[in-house]
């Protein structure tokens, strides 16, 4: 591969690029799924090829192939530079990448199970039996299974003296039931909506969810939801379970703090963002319970936004976003690391396969758990009235990502301390900046979960990558809530 690699960078420096890298992939998917006790999709496929960034005349160019012969790299190179070429007749300033250290490196994403060793029939009876569990429920009228493997391989040189070979393993399942009565549709999910749970693990993700063990009680939970009473409307506290807290951070943290956003150089998707550079270590973003981090490192745990070098050969960092309430950090690269004085990119450019430019992307946002002993169940005994919502079913939030409404999948009342009855269709809304300041308690290390979310969407053409949110349950006080639908 470092042969492939170096046919590109000779022809892209010989055409006239001051700066090039090469970026092979050799990247393998399983995806699976049941529906009501048959196959709803089955597939395993692979991707080879090859990306070439180059710098000419002070702009980018970006080229891509799948064919590895050395005539289509070498081709695929001079194509990156000529793109450079005609875009900087149209540049606004010269590309200013911040310094980095070039290194020689491996890494593979640590794993017990290959999941790949393991057979497609295997893992559909696995899913048919979980299928069958929710079905048993009387009541649950359709249930769908998912179980997705992942292997990617990239090889990284650039004319800076890089050379990186990465291997990352990623593995996710969940599912969901659904409970029809009349014009309503119930939903649980588990253990987590979107897919369930993804971590960049090998297949002993699978047996810790213990996915079989809980498919009644999610059965039993959607058919409970015809019958609950409607989330009342008006301002509650509120506590939200971590796989909620996590979308919530995604949403009005993580989106907001893409330096591409902030700087105009892209709105697709989330549109751009309220953080302007302005409010960089002055806006106070939430209360002081408030500590997130953009943490790509092993050490923060199997979250899809880990990784030990990013689409630039920069190692992965943990940045300070918010610090005790105040707004510390942006997610930056090495071209738009100098717009808020860093002499470093916070090494979060990463790219959905060998044929996408890398662009800014979340890594591992999350909020640190509180250092005081606190559980899920402490936190409800301690609230007088409000409102616990757990699994998202719907978000919206505006193209600033200051204005958000989200709904849930269940919630319950707390009175005195306990949970009095179900609730269905809760949703809550506010300001984010109001939201995270109104954050008046969050459990500690115990019951913290490193979340995944698989299918974050972003750039023309769409990019499609997956990103890792630590939570623990958290109170908010004073939330305006409501019924996030209008069924009985």
């Amino acid at each position: 591969m470092k042969d492939i690699a170096a046919w590109a960078l000779n022809v892209a420096e010989q055409q006239g690029a001051s700066y090039a890298d090469a970026r092979l992939a050799d990247d393998r998917s399983r995806a699976l799924a049941t529906k009501n006790g048959k196959i709803g999709g089955a597939s395993d496929s692979e991707s080879q090829g090859i990306g070439v960034r180059v710098i000419a005349n002070g702009a980018w160019g970006f080229a891509a192939s799948d064919d590895l012969s050395r005539q289509a790299v070498e081709a695929t190179a001079a194509r990156a530079v000529d793109i450079a070429k005609a875009s900087a007749r149209v540049k606004q300033h010269d590309v200013q990448l911040a310094p980095e250290k070039a290194v020689t490196a491996e890494w593979t994403t640590p794993f017990q199970i290959d999941p790949f060793t393991t057979s497609v029939e295997q893992n559909l009876d696995l899913l048919l039996k979980i299928d069958s569990e929710l079905r048993s429920v009387a009541g649950v009228t359709l249930a769908e299974t998912n179980m997705n493997f992942r292997r990617e391989e990239s090889w990284f040189v650039s004319s800076e003296g890089a050379n990186i070979h990465q291997a990352k393993y990623t593995t996710g399942a969940g599912y969901a039931a659904h409970a029809f009565a009349g014009s309503e549709i119930q939903k649980r999910s588990y253990p987590n909506s979107y897919g369930g749970q993804w971590q960049n693990k090998g297949y002993e993700l699978i047996h810790e969810l213990k996915l079989v063990e809980n498919a009644r009680r999610v059965g039993e939970e959607a058919v409970a939801l015809l019958k609950a009473e409607r989330c009342p409307e008006g301002v509650f506290d509120i506590i939200l379970d971590g796989s909620q807290l996590g979308l919530q951070i995604h949403e009005s943290v993580g989106h907001p703090i893409e330096l591409d956003r902030v700087l105009g150089m892209e709105a697709n998707f989330a549109g751009t963002s309220f953080l302007t550079l302005d409010k960089l270590r002055t806006l106070r973003y939430g209360s002081e319970l408030v500590n997130i981090v953009a943490d790509a490192r092993q050490e923060h745990g199997p979250g899809l936004g880990t990784f030990a070098f990013d689409e630039e050969g920069v190692p992965a960092q943990c940045t300070p976003i918010i610090t005790n309430g105040l707004f510390t950090g942006y997610l930056s690269s090495r071209e738009t690391a100098h717009a808020i004085g860093a002499n470093r990119s916070g090494g979060t450019l990463r790219a959905e396969g060998w044929n996408r430019l890398p662009i800014i992307r979340m890594t591992n946002v999350s909020i640190l758990p509180g250092e005081k002993p606190l559980t899920r169940e402490q936190l409800i005994a301690s609230t007088d009235h409000g409102i616990y919502m757990e699994t998202n079913r719907s978000w919206s939030i505006d193209d600033k990502r200051y204005n958000f409404q989200f709904g849930c999948e269940l919630g319950w009342e707390i009175k005195g301390g306990k949970r009095v009855r179900m609730l269905k269709n809760p949703s809550y809304s506010g300001i984010t900046t109001e939201f995270w300041n109104s954050m008046d308690a969050i459990c500690s290390r115990d019951e913290w979960v490193l979340w995944g979310v698989p299918h974050c969407g972003k750039g023309q053409p769409q990019q499609v990558m997956g990103t890792g949110h630590g939570a623990a349950p958290a109170r908010f006080r004073n939330i305006k809530v409501g019924s996030a639908y209008s069924g009985n």
